[in-house]
């Protein structure tokens, strides 16, 4: 496997090489961004006003920004992420409606949850175009990624099935985690630069540290490096008490080049690595040491000629491995995974989980008319191969993570029709899978349709950036090779059987969804800016795939009856899972100061094949985020908050209703030292994140954070 993607890396660099040589210094913008811009005259917006919801959507194949996008985008800027100061995932994704991410004690290790959908592949994590699929069964989170947010230029969130021609599976949807590039580090003048950020966080005092360097040898051919670590103790909660386990320390680190062969196109190649450890505690009691290590590598090609209005080509190919070694502190006392005879799992004992992903993603879009209509055709497919290999001392949790490999692809063609207040978008997907162990085999495909239909009725001033659309979607996930082929005895607590399920039915997801896009300047003052975004969806899943405990004493039940067994767990089939909601984005911003607004209402349920319905377990709080930024000093000062209402989803056993409220402050002393502050959780609230209420003990979140960062720049 690593042969074969070493050749494809290869293989795209010798195409870029042999393209003839540039004497721009940047490539070309793609076609559809000039012509955005050509057909756009009204005023610029005011630049944070355009942050939000005007930057062009990093996974948007048809070069449309979040506002003009006929789906429920969301595009988080490096602006955001500075004002943040994220440690972990969830950090980076506050205040997008529809997202909520999952983090028990292992604050490093993040499961994203996109309208009450996450795990095994129902949301697709993107890290430069590499997927994320690594998996560990344990309670509580179980699809988990690692990226530092300090590594982090930019994520684009794109929600529900219309998201299907980024990959296969994303029902739920797909976050792009864009890592940080030469040209927005170096000033158009410089030929090196490098900076250096040290930040102190009050709660479990801890220290990051992070160091940038980029070079560019020509106009033509620049690199960026970036390193980073953390290192935390135990934090509290906001009931003044130490929460075990959640202390990590981590290194993480990202070397990009970008080289522009030609004067349309471009190559970039690039690695992004961490290497993490922390301590799984249980009952409180330190029980195991988990060292981790992740490396992704990636080369995405593209070349864009404005002489061809059919060429937009992207090549994109990429292979992440993570490794993850759990070492048991104390010996054990453990239930043997084959024949449930108690065991003494001793000390020292290492289980492995080891997760290799490869991909390969290629699309096109032509652009041309026909009587006055213009087209934006885009066609292309797609490749992603998981192997899955468990091992360690028997009794390990290795165990309960089965071996294997998993085979899923792809081809789509999407067309996107405009004529005058008229956008027409019309795709199909076809779906593929494959997956099997040492003892068995499972397969299947699909075709996806979409349609999409969006208006802009009005021409007078106030309402002419007032646009409507509808959707139809439908996305195709196949089961996880956990899901089907689990099996063994529970290694600790109590003994009951996993029962493997290699006849599960892959989920289809349909989706409709009705939504408004706005957009106006000049509202207020001049040079002001108003973005909208709402949108309601109504998404079923039919075959819905979840975990179930089964009675030995039903017959039908296929629970093996013996002494000793209580139980058997196996992951079934449901009729569906019904999930609803509404979602709002908006940002005013008049130069000297911003008010942003966004909210997420969801609900959902499950539904058997016999009708009776029960509480969706993935379902996240409902939330209304308000947040105002103030402007002084020429704008090299900001200070600002955040407020924001959580609602408990229903049915859920450890939720509450909960405000947090948060402020921040940046001042850009000088061109080459920044100060940043940030106080997270204000008022000290004792709270719980809802996803974690399947998890053994409740897990409370951090209390009042004071973080404070300095960055010094310099360059020539």
């Amino acid at each position: 496997m690593a042969k074969g993607v070493a050749v494809l890396l290869a293989g795209a660099a010798a195409i870029a090489l042999l393209a003839p040589p540039a004497n721009a210094q940047q490539a070309a913008q793609p076609a559809a961004d000039q012509t955005d811009e050509a057909k756009t005259e009204e005023p610029k917006p005011a630049e944070a006003g355009a942050t939000l919801l005007d930057r062009i959507l990093v996974i948007s194949r048809t070069g449309e920004t979040a506002i003009e996008s006929l789906a429920s985008a969301s595009h988080v800027d490096r602006e955001q992420l500075d004002r943040r100061m994220a440690t972990t995932p969830n950090e980076m994704l506050l205040r997008v409606p529809g997202v909520a991410v999952q983090a028990d004690a292992r604050r490093v290790s993040s499961s994203i949850n996109i309208r009450g959908l996450q795990d095994f592949g129902r949301v697709a994590v993107i890290v430069d175009g590499a997927r994320q699929n690594f998996q560990r069964s344990d309670h509580g989170t179980q699809s988990t990624f690692y990226v530092d947010p300090e590594l982090i230029k930019s994520v684009d969130v794109i929600r529900g099935p219309v998201a299907n021609t980024y990959g296969s599976g994303a029902i739920g949807g797909v976050v792009f985690f864009d890592t940080k590039d030469a040209e927005d580090f170096l000033k158009p003048e410089e030929t090196w630069a490098g900076s250096v950020t040290g930040r102190y966080e009050s709660n479990g005092k801890g220290w990051t540290t992070s160091a940038s360097g980029a070079y560019r040898f020509n106009e033509n051919w620049d690199v960026l490096g970036n390193i980073v670590y953390r290192n935390y103790d135990d934090y509290k909660n906001g009931g003044g008490d130490t929460v075990a386990g959640t202390g990590f320390d981590v290194l993480s680190g990202l070397l990009k080049t970008t080289i522009r062969p030609s004067e349309n196109s471009e190559l970039k190649l690039g690695w992004v690595g961490s290497s993490d450890g922390w301590t799984e505690t249980s009952g409180g009691v330190p029980a195991n040491d988990v060292d981790l290590k992740s490396n992704t590598f990636t080369a995405r090609y593209n070349i864009t000629d404005d002489a061809k209005s059919w060429l937009d080509l992207h090549i994109n190919t990429s292979y992440n491995k993570t490794n993850l070694d759990l070492t048991t502190l104390v010996a054990q006392n453990r239930f043997d995974p084959v024949t449930g005879l108690p065991v003494v799992l001793p000390a020292g004992s290492i289980s492995t989980f080891d997760v290799g992903t490869t991909g390969i993603d290629i699309w096109n879009t032509s652009r041309f008319e026909t009587a006055g209509i213009a087209h934006e055709l885009t066609y292309g497919g797609d490749w992603v191969g998981d192997n899955v290999e468990t091992g360690g001392t028997a009794g390990g949790d290795s165990f309960y993570t089965p071996s294997g490999k998993r085979n899923v692809s792809g081809a789509y063609v999407q067309d996107k029709l405009t004529w005058d207040w008229l956008e027409v978008i019309t795709g199909l997907r076809y779906d593929n899978y494959s997956l099997k162990d040492s003892s068995n085999e499972t397969s299947g495909d699909r075709l996806s349709p979409r349609i999409t239909v969006g208006v802009s009725p009005f021409e007078s001033a106030g309402l002419a950036g007032l646009q409507f659309y509808g959707t139809y979607a439908e996305g195709y996930r196949s089961p996880s090779l956990t899901e089907t082929l689990i099996s063994g005895n529970h290694p600790a607590g109590v003994s009951f059987p996993f029962l493997p399920n290699p006849n599960l039915r892959p989920e289809t997801g349909k989706t409709t969804e009705f939504g408004i896009n706005y957009k106006q300047n000049d509202i207020l003052e001049a040079g002001d800016a108003l973005r909208l975004k709402a949108a309601y969806f109504n998404n079923n899943v039919d075959d819905y795939i979840e975990g179930v405990t089964l009675s030995p004493f039903d017959p039908t039940s296929g629970c093996p009856f013996g002494p000793g067994i209580p139980i058997c767990f196996q992951y079934q089939n449901f009729a569906k899972a019904k999930i609803n909601g509404f979602e709002l984005e908006s940002v005013y911003d008049a130069g000297w100061g911003y008010a942003g607004l966004s909210a997420s209402i969801i609900n959902g349920h499950t539904f058997s094949y016999e009708g009776e319905r029960a509480d969706l377990a993935t379902i996240p709080s409902s939330q209304v985020t308000a947040q105002l930024g103030v402007r002084f000093l020429e704008d090299k000062l900001t200070v600002g908050g955040e407020v924001q209402y959580n609602g408990k989803p229903k049915g859920n056993p450890v939720a509450k209703d909960y405000t947090l409220v948060n402020a921040f402050a940046s001042y850009q002393a000088t061109d080459n030292l920044k100060v940043d502050f940030r106080a997270d959780n204000l008022f000290d609230v004792k709270y719980a994140n809802p996803l974690n209420g399947s998890t053994t003990a409740v897990l409370y979140e951090p209390g009042v954070t004071l973080k404070l960062a300095a960055t010094m720049r310099f360059g020539g």
